[in-house]
């Protein structure tokens, strides 16, 4: 895919597509046949579309009716129960499953070329030597470049079975001619855990970015690594993460609470309760915690703060979250499509819903989030609405709220600087990325003898990029764009975006969280306990 990090203010996509899951498949007690009988009502459908199908005066795909009709029956339920067409199973199963099978190579498409940006570390195309800047031309003999090629029909000719072999041309810069290159395609992993550092000699970082199925063991081995660091404190930094599985959430606290405290509890439409508890096998049950939250750390994220705060373990640091407190279960259509489909609510150790309400429609849900800007809740805690009837007390007498979200209890404005919409804008679009890949382009081996801590701790970037970067932009747009107020912003971002090509996992977060106003919140807090 295109380069692009995922530093995104209020990405309401992918919180509602995201959500809360429930692993496995939807089952009925039911037969199907007595489940799916056919009555008057569901008859009218079938009996419409066969209609429109036969008799219709033009030619007309039948499935993107399905679709409209699923969609149209979804949308009058809630914001959070969607459907899932065929074409795009098989992403969102990858991303929930934490892996998928390839060649390892983070990439982009420059110049109508595919031009690797970074071998995955270990993955199967840095084993067989394929570098950053390599530009891949040729798989199994079909051609990777030229103008009418989509993104999409590269990663296909990249994909396949796992274990299977891809033979690659590839152009590297100095070489006379194409070198050939055999891959073994393998499991590769999509990170759910950003990064992981020590932040100071007892305190300890992990961010992550969504709860997959791989994300405990990810969580787990970054949280090993810090306590033989000497960590003795955990910052758990959930800004932007728009949820997941909700047993990937529970083993994640089970890390920081003791045994048999209360998780979470669910209920359906029938007043069935299902209650979870921690167990005896959590290692980080003494030290503090801090964990980050922002207007866009949704559903499991939701889970983990409402559970910390609500049994009195750790400090939630930030602004409301996103306040969804509905859970998810998948149902395969038969086609290759899924419904997901809200069957509970949950409930954190209180007794707080944080689901907010949806009954004025979807598009009212939507845009509360940007209400929240509108109104200076974003800046000023003393905007945040709250509803006395929905307050409720921890063990230790904290006040808490439900009604919409988790109410941090160390409130941080947001950063007008380093979260400048147009900044955020250009990120996502992968402009800092295309033009870092340039410049590095340019002379990689310039980089060649800084370590990675060096890197982070000592480089400077110059002037002189900063207005490459504005050159590099105007080339690209009728606009012309200058950063006279945010040049120490850009450097923050070309920088973050050099350590991420050069260095890999973790190296974006490392430089970034240099100027984050919400670490700087949570050092400070640390060192006053």
């Amino acid at each position: 895919m295109p380069y692009q990090k995922k530093y995104l203010p209020l990405v309401l996509g992918v919180a509602i597509a995201t959500g809360i899951f429930i692993g496995g498949k939807l089952s009925f007690t039911d037969a199907p046949d007595r489940l799916f009988s056919t009555n008057s009502k569901k008859d009218k459908l079938n009996r419409l579309i066969d209609y429109i199908e036969y008799d219709y005066v033009d030619d007309i795909n039948t499935d993107s009716i399905v679709d409209v009709t699923v969609n149209g029956i979804l949308e009058n339920l809630d914001p959070h129960s969607v459907y899932i067409p065929k074409e795009d199973m098989e992403r969102v199963a990858e991303e929930m499953k934490g892996d998928f099978v390839g060649i390892g190579v983070s990439f982009y498409t420059y110049k109508d070329t595919i031009a690797v940006i970074r071998a995955i570390e270990n993955g199967p195309s840095a084993r067989a030597g394929i570098k950053g800047g390599d530009r891949i031309i040729m798989a199994n003999g079909d051609s990777l470049y030229g103008d009418s090629l989509e993104d999409g029909e590269l990663v296909k000719k990249l994909k396949g079975p796992i274990n299977t072999k891809v033979n690659l041309k590839v152009y590297r810069r100095g070489e006379p001619e194409l070198l050939n290159f055999t891959v073994k395609r393998g499991k590769i992993a999509i990170k759910s855990v950003d990064a992981f550092y020590m932040l100071t000699e007892k305190l300890g970082y992990i961010k992550i970015n969504r709860f997959a199925e791989s994300t405990y063991k990810e969580f787990k081995k970054g949280l090993d690594h810090l306590e033989d660091l000497g960590a003795k404190d955990i910052v758990l930094d959930l800004r932007d993460n728009p949820g997941g599985f909700l047993s990937i959430a529970e083993q994640i606290l089970d890390e920081f609470l003791e045994n048999d405290k209360l998780i979470l509890f669910t209920k359906n439409k029938r007043g069935d309760i299902e209650e979870s508890y921690a167990t005896r096998k959590g290692d980080f049950e003494e030290g503090d915690v801090y964990v980050l939250i922002d207007e866009n750390s949704a559903s499991a994220s939701e889970i983990v703060a409402g559970a910390l705060q609500d049994n009195d373990r750790g400090t939630i640091v930030g602004r409301r979250s996103y306040g969804k407190g509905l859970v998810q279960r998948e149902m395969d259509l038969g086609d290759g499509s899924a419904v997901r489909l809200t069957v509970s609510r949950y409930y954190t150790p209180t007794g707080r819903s944080i689901q907010r309400p949806y009954n004025n429609g979807n598009a009212d849900y939507y845009d509360e989030v940007f209400e929240r800007l509108e109104s200076g809740e974003l800046l000023d805690p003393g905007k945040i609405k709250v509803d006395d009837s929905l307050k409720f007390t921890t063990p230790k007498g904290k006040i808490v709220y439900g009604g919409g979200g988790i109410i941090p209890d160390v409130f941080v404005p947001i950063d007008s600087s380093m979260q400048n919409e147009t900044l955020s804008f250009l990120q996502r679009r992968g402009y800092f990325g295309n033009f870092v890949f340039e410049e590095l382009e340019r002379d990689r081996h310039a980089y060649d003898g800084i370590s990675r801590q060096d890197f982070i701790d000592t480089f400077k970037v110059g002037e002189d990029l900063v207005y490459a970067f504005q050159d590099y932009l105007n080339l690209r747009s009728d606009s012309k764009v200058t950063f006279v107020a945010y040049h120490d912003e850009v450097k923050q971002y070309i920088k973050a975006t050099l350590a991420d090509q050069l260095f890999g996992t973790g190296a974006f977060e490392e430089v970034f969280n240099q100027r984050d106003i919400m670490i700087d919140e949570v050092i400070k807090l640390s060192e006053e306990e």
